[in-house]
């Protein structure tokens, strides 16, 4: 039942989303190597998680829609900006069961047609100050701003430790990675965005903080998990990327953390390659070796804790809020985490 109140929910707000992006994106020339493109990555779906929450959060506090939809057309362009960059720097092949733009077109084109979006998220926020009123306003884009530095930090340390091939990194360390990567503009900021939006600005979003930690973690793991063990149809990217990109997944590091020695210098002379020598039949023994010390079961495991750490902090935070159907699509999001089928 929640999924499917999730699903429905998170479609209906993503469509909203999709029609408000649309609206920002120019008519005009060149559309070919520029304004078509921007058209691509949100078109091919997704979660629709960030506007969703934000949606969601500012409408279970009061709000309405049209007092969110703005930021959550910012939340959005600035995620497929991301993903676009992400895509070139993980030098990753395919995103949503598609080629990677800058794979179908290349990468010049690609980090434009990204660096285009980020501008292009602006916009909304500046027109925010018509609907919601000059403070409000200002709150959001200081939320938006703390928003994209902490997820570039984020990004920093995890291109870093690929680029030095650094292999003693501990739980704590990816935590952190992730709190700052995925965390906060996946679930906090967006919450916090949606419920200054609903309340007009008398909430402390600090509340939310917590909440979103949780959830973003146990969002992020879970993704790390599908990128090894899912059908590759089903989730729309190349199954075990993840572990040929050198990302430093959870599982990565439990694996590099119990491993044997002899085990530990052959992952490190991988992930020491260039990405196009590394070779798909080591990434598949690493992937066994990740079964083998139970490293995806640790994954899985430790999701779920996150989840459940959300499902409590949620029912501390909204406890106070009459019953709605956005407060349940948020409730719906953790369990749908706590109950996610592999």
């Amino acid at each position: 039942m929640h999924e499917t109140l999730m699903k429905e929910m998170l479609a209906e707000y993503g469509a909203d989303t999709l029609k408000g992006i649309k609206h920002f994106i120019p008519s005009k020339e060149p559309r070919k190597y520029l304004y078509d493109l921007i058209h691509d990555y949100p078109e091919r779906g997704g979660k629709w998680f960030r506007p969703g929450l934000c949606i969601a959060a500012c409408k279970a506090y009061g709000g309405s829609l049209q007092l969110a939809l703005n930021s959550a057309v910012t939340l959005e362009l600035l995620h497929n900006a991301f993903l676009i960059h992400d895509d070139v720097e993980d030098e990753s092949f395919y995103r949503r069961n598609k080629p990677t733009m800058h794979e179908y077109n290349n990468r010049a084109i690609a980090i434009n047609v990204g660096d285009a979006m980020n501008v292009l998220a602006l916009y909304p926020l500046f027109k925010n100050k018509e609907i919601v009123g000059p403070k409000i306003s200002e709150k959001i884009f200081t939320e938006v701003q703390h928003m994209v530095l902490e997820s570039v930090e984020g990004q920093a340390l995890e291109l870093g430790w690929r680029k030095d091939n650094i292999c003693t990194l501990i739980e704590k360390d990816y935590l952190r990675m992730i709190l700052k990567k995925t965390c906060w503009y996946t679930c906090m900021h967006p919450l916090r965005i949606g419920a200054i939006i609903g309340t007009s600005g008398k909430i402390d979003p600090d509340i939310f903080n917590r909440l979103g930690y949780f959830m973003g973690t146990a969002f992020q793991i879970q993704d790390d998990v599908l990128n090894l063990v899912a059908e590759e149809k089903k989730y729309g990217k190349e199954i075990g990327g993840d572990i040929m990109e050198g990302k430093r997944t959870l599982m990565l590091i439990h694996l590099l953390e119990n491993c044997n020695k002899t085990e530990l210098e052959k992952i490190q002379q991988y992930l020491a390659l260039p990405i196009k020598e590394r070779s798909t039949d080591t990434a598949a023994w690493i992937l066994q070796l990740m079964h083998k010390y139970h490293s995806i079961e640790h994954g899985k495991k430790t999701a779920k804790y996150m989840a459940g750490g959300a499902l409590k902090e949620f029912y501390t935070v909204f406890s106070g809020l009459k019953d709605s159907k956005d407060k349940k699509l948020i409730e719906s999001i953790i369990l749908y985490m706590i109950n996610r089928d592999y």
